[in-house]
């Protein structure tokens, strides 16, 4: 239920979201912008969640202002916080920056994943997709050796780390172009990785999948991505539950932000990921879609993996992954119009011809 913000009265117990409502058409002059860049907003939604019940409210900045004032301290210190993460410029990541939206190219080199298992299980095969991503302008190389699609058996470190080390050094040897990051869950593999030439882990436990994870993350000094999954990749799929998955992934994240901060990894060589498809429904999924403007108030970049994900086959029917083409673009583009700043694709060239054409009509990128 939505109402005015007036109508709303949090408690002691309730916690506060903000949700900036950004529409497909770029605003002319909006009131504010996520992250500094291209999506603009004038409205935006509180969302007010008191465990499993949560009640909405929309209105505008000025609205927000007028009714946060009314509110006790800690919940206007915390409106104020997440309006600064909200808006504030983000740093580059990984010497990455984010004056447009930025590719992140998928490179499997895994028997198994669940597009395109096998299709570069050879060295050769591996350098010559990558340097195939990099031509077709991805800003980032995700080179991944297990994979984490629903139902998986887990990967001996060793085995791991014979599939992606010898691609790593071979694609890093040379001036690439583009960012290498090491698609793993264990230590030992992204210590490996980072020594191979990786800049970036991205690791789908939040670096909470390994206990040396955090500290090893932290001495290596490289970004790092922290994305939301329920359970384990073998079960993940078997019992997912949420009350308001936004809400929820947001608390999540927010809380290994705060772990990776106590380790000494600083916000801005963090980016977060929501994680579609892990330990998600249908209907989850379309949640997250929907409320992916929200993340921004972790005051990280965000970073959506919607590639050929199953949710495009339960609402289309199409069951062959590589078809999912036209899904995964039109998914995509629902995020770059709230404002994220990387999505991962696996067809790359196809998916950089979209976000040039958006970047046209939203008046070619930043401050658009």
């Amino acid at each position: 239920m939505t109402t005015p913000l007036s109508d709303l009265h949090p408690t002691d117990r309730t916690a506060l979201y903000l949700r900036p409502l950004c529409g497909a058409v770029a605003l002319a002059r909006p009131a504010a912008r996520i992250g500094g860049a291209w999506a603009g907003f004038d409205q935006i939604e509180v969302v007010a969640r008191d465990g499993c019940h949560s009640v909405t409210g929309r209105g505008s900045l000025d609205d927000l202002a007028a009714w946060a004032a009314g509110l006790g301290q800690d919940h206007r210190a915390r409106i104020h916080g997440l309006l600064a993460r909200l808006t504030d410029q983000r740093p580059p990541f990984a010497g990455i920056c984010f004056d447009e939206p930025r590719i992140m190219g998928v490179l499997n080199v895994t028997p198994d994943s669940f597009s395109d298992g096998g299709d570069y299980a050879t060295l050769e095969a591996a350098i010559a997709r990558g340097r195939e991503h990099v031509q077709a302008g991805v800003a980032i190389l995700d080179i991944g050796g297990e994979s984490t699609r629903p139902g998986s058996d887990p990967v001996a470190a060793a085995e791991e780390q014979r599939r992606v080390v010898p691609v790593i050094e071979a694609l890093a040897a040379a001036p690439l172009g583009a960012v290498i990051s090491i698609d793993s869950r264990k230590a030992e593999v992204m210590e490996k990785a980072v020594a191979a030439g990786a800049s970036i882990i991205n690791d789908v436990s939040a670096l909470a999948g390994d206990h040396r994870a955090l500290a090893v993350a932290a001495d290596l000094g490289v970004g790092v991505i922290l994305m939301h999954c329920q359970g384990e990749p073998k079960t993940m799929q078997a019992a997912s539950a949420y009350h308001h998955p936004p809400a929820e992934i947001f608390d999540y994240l927010e809380g290994r932000i705060e772990a990776c901060e106590a380790a000494g990894i600083a916000r801005a060589r963090i980016a977060i990921d929501p994680g579609i498809g892990f330990g998600k429904s249908l209907e989850h999924n379309l949640a997250i879609l929907s409320h992916l403007s929200l993340f921004h108030g972790l005051g990280c970049a965000v970073l959506i993996g919607v590639s050929r994900k199953s949710f495009i086959g339960q609402l289309t029917g199409e069951q062959r992954p590589k078809a999912r083409l036209p899904g995964s673009i039109a998914a995509t583009v629902a995020g770059l119009n709230q404002g994220v700043q990387m999505v991962r694709a696996h067809d790359a060239a196809e998916t950089r011809q979209a976000v040039e054409v958006w970047r046209a009509l939203h008046g070619g990128g930043e401050g658009a």
